[in-house]
């Protein structure tokens, strides 16, 4: 018998972003929905056809998405909120509308709310759950799309999110009691799922992955009898299941998932290879398949193919190759397409690395050694393995000495502010002279296509660096006017000089490497390129001081510097794996360090640096919180505690549940933070009158991942709301997040929307 391989997910992108293109082309009426639906019919068959040839067993099917999958599965559930229904729009319009919001043609509705997809930079829409939703299988996305592929000539293995999951990563809707619980939705929603894969078994699938990613929590121990009561069912009608989990480790919940009646199971090795022991002697009486997670779905880093088999070969030793699937470790949507598209990384550099296309050959690779091929390409691609990782274990041995004794050096007295915050807001209020509920943004203005054209001509060498330091100069005062016209008092530059809010750090920092078309999809259309952290991390010169500087020279109001925080920087960068994170994020915090102390000398008294993913790396497990949290926390410190009283340190924080990790966020000890907050119905919040806070805060007023432009009205309305939690000597207005993915023409009407709100609570709270 043979060990079979397979593949969790592929990113849905397409090689060259053909689906961000084709969907940003219909929102902009340019195209049809048909034209919209043959661009996605070809990035799928493209997708299906390429794992399939890299000699992988079962190729995913139907987790393709122009939005997001999980917003996906509740349209075709009926999840749909009353504000999308009766505006007279078509199903895909009433689709995005979920996902982005709409203000056209007489519909004003705002998006649903994002969530972080568990540690990942991916965001999901939330289903809104309440006993008002009256589910019923408007489509079946899954059947769709295995017939698709199947006309296509290549028989697939549908993915669909299971019911416990979905449910459990809702959130209780407007409309539904106090401490609604969404989970008992399940009597409801099983019979849809049912529905759903009697279909798919009709269809000829012969298995369905059902996805149920809540198992490597901790909660998920909650719903045994849920997860039990949902299986015995499913099971009945259902193609052969492959229950699949990633991201984590089962633990304790392994106990009951043994026990359910599914004929595979998937856990992650690569995040958590010390499980497999474990769930080798809890499925071994059974006869169900285990699929291990080898291939990791989440870096680029080449996998070990040796290791790799090593530890698959104990499986094949426990339970026989015929109940063994080799497998990625989660859906590859969260690693760019193929390395074939980069031309400009080093022979180096390109053999260190693995893309997802790449990652499937490993896969299928993996399988064959197992299944004792005597194919020559497959020993070659063995042996070339070797070589490659061997080259990479003898580049990590080379450090740079100077800056792993800097952080060997680090004492606790880096980690502390000079005096505690009342002292420095005093020292803070003369310096700046802001007004009561200062405004401010995030940071980053529209980036438009002159600002792009202009960075493209200087990289093709079109333009010189006189030329376009020029242009920069004039957007940057182009901003400075506009938020001077607006009354916004506490100032940003707009950032035209920044092509990402990590990767232009990066590029000036020791330690990184870049690609050219290496996209990730973060949410909807929204793609990011993240920089590879390849050796130890340290800064030439300074980064940002030229052009805050400059920022502060053409006007008389403060000027706030804008960096990206030390632990974001490593979040959203494909991080090394032979270094600890925590060694990682102290270098990166030293390297900021430096320039937030230029930024100070160079006379900006207010420094933002941005610390959006520090929820997002917060461990699944809360065993494993305390350790986190700690180097995290004490790397932001490390990075802006080197300023004086009379410098305002600010950070901003993207949307997280922060009740559990209140008392960590009052340890960062910034002097404001702003909080992605608008369309969290204020529950982020909770923590912070529960606990009390005592430094400036500023929950967003407006969303800006929807180019949907908030009425004065709504602003105000929203300023009350905040002042039932927040105290009125403490409260920043600001929009949730940076601006650069909006048009300048929503951007100027919020904006003047918002100061005029700012006035008004001014005069009304005096």
């Amino acid at each position: 018998m043979s060990v079979a391989s397979s593949v969790l997910g592929f990113p849905r992108i397409g090689a060259n972003r053909e689906i961000k293109k084709a969907v940003e082309a219909y929102w902009a009426g340019k195209i049809t929905v048909a034209d919209l639906t043959k661009a996605a019919a070809d990035v799928k068959k493209a997708s299906w056809t390429s794992v399939k040839g890299k000699g992988v067993t079962y190729v995913p099917s139907g987790e393709f998405t122009l939005y997001d999958h999980v917003l996906d599965h509740s349209a075709q559930f009926n999840v749909i909120p009353s504000r999308y229904q009766g505006q007279n729009l078509s199903d895909v319009d009433v689709y995005f509308a979920m996902g982005r919001g709409r203000q056209a043609d007489g519909v004003d509705v705002p998006a649903s709310e994002m969530k972080k997809w568990f540690d990942s930079n991916y965001h999901y829409v939330v289903p809104e759950l309440s006993d008002v939703v009256a589910f019923k299988l408007n489509f079946n996305k899954a059947v769709e799309e295995y017939k698709e592929a199947k006309a296509a000539g290549i028989d697939t293995r549908p993915v669909v999110l299971g019911p416990i999951s979905y449910l459990v990563l809702g959130k209780a809707s407007r409309h539904a009691p106090a401490n609604y619980q969404t989970i008992s939705l399940l009597p409801k929603l099983l019979p849809i799922y049912a529905q759903l894969l009697t279909e798919l078994k009709q269809a000829g699938a012969e298995w369905v992955q059902i996805d149920e990613p809540i198992l490597v929590l901790d909660s998920a121990i909650n719903f045994q009898t849920q997860f039990a009561q949902a299986y015995a069912e499913l099971e009945k009608v259902a193609p052969k299941i492959m229950l699949t989990t990633y991201f984590g480790r089962l633990e304790t919940n392994l106990t009951f998932v043994s026990k359910l009646p599914v004929a595979g199971l998937h856990i992650d090795l690569d995040r958590e290879p010390g499980q497999l022991q474990a769930v080798l002697t809890a499925v071994k009486p059974a006869t169900a398949v285990l699929s291990l997670g080898l291939v990791s779905g989440r870096n680029i880093w080449k996998t070990d193919l040796s290791a790799a088999i090593a530890l698959a070969q104990k499986a094949v030793d426990a339970l026989g190759a015929e109940r063994v699937i080799v497998a990625t470790s989660s859906s590859l949507l969260h690693t760019p397409v193929t390395l074939a598209s980069e031309k400009q990384l080093t022979a180096e550099q390109k053999d260190w690395f693995s893309f997802a296309l790449e990652k499937a050959s490993e896969v299928a690779t993996i399988a064959a050694v197992l299944s004792g091929s005597q194919d020559a390409g497959i020993s070659a691609a063995l042996e070339a393995n070797k070589a490659s990782i061997a080259k990479r274990r003898a580049f990590e041995r080379n450090s740079d000495d100077a800056v792993r004794k800097r952080v060997a050096a680090i004492t606790p007295e880096m980690l502390n502010r000079k005096n505690p915050f009342p002292v420095r807001r005093e020292a803070q209020k003369s310096h700046l002279s802001l007004p009561k509920f200062p405004t401010t943004t995030i940071g980053s203005f529209p980036q438009t296509k002159e600002i792009r054209a202009a960075r493209a001509k200087l990289t093709k060498g079109q333009l010189s660096e006189a030329e376009y330091d020029e242009f920069i100069k004039k957007e940057i005062e182009m901003v400075v006017r506009f938020q001077e016209k607006v009354g916004l008092d506490l100032l940003v530059h707009g950032e035209p000089e920044r092509n990402d809010m990590v990767q232009y750090f990066g590029e000036r920092l020791h330690g990184f490497v870049f690609t050219q078309n290496a996209w990730v999809q973060s949410y909807g259309s929204r793609y990011v390129r993240p920089p590879i952290i390849v050796s130890d991390v340290s800064r030439p010169e300074p980064m940002t001081v030229k052009w805050s500087s400059y920022a502060q020279s053409v006007t008389k109001k403060p000027m706030k510097g804008m960096l990206t925080g030390p632990v974001t920087i490593l979040n959203w960068s494909f991080p090394r794996v032979d270094v600890s994170r925590e060694i990682q994020s102290k270098q990166l915090a030293l390297a900021l360090r430096d320039e937030v102390v230029d930024l100070e000398k160079a006379g900006i008294h207010a420094i933002q640096v941005d610390e959006p993913a520090i929820r997002e790396g917060l461990p699944l497990r809360r065993v494993d919180w305390d350790n986190y949290l700690t180097w995290a926390v004490d790397s932001f410190k490390l990075s802006t505690a080197g300023v004086t009283d009379a410098t305002q340190t600010h950070s901003h924080f993207c949307y997280s549940d922060f009740n559990d990790i209140f008392p960590s966020i009052q340890r960062l000890d910034a002097d404001v933070i702003s909080i992605e907050a608008s369309k969290s119905d204020l529950k982020l919040l909770s923590a912070f009158k529960q606990f009390g806070y005592s430094n400036q805060i500023g929950p967003g007023v407006y969303d800006i991942h929807s180019p949907r432009v908030p009425s004065e009205q709504e602003i105000k309305d929203r300023i009350k709301e905040l002042l039932a939690i927040v105290p009125d000597n403490l409260l920043v207005i600001n929009p949730d997040c940076g601006l650069k993915t909006r048009g300048w023409k929503e951007t100027e009407a919020s904006l003047q929307n918002l100061t005029n709100a700012a006035k008004w609570a001014r005069e009304t709270y005096a």
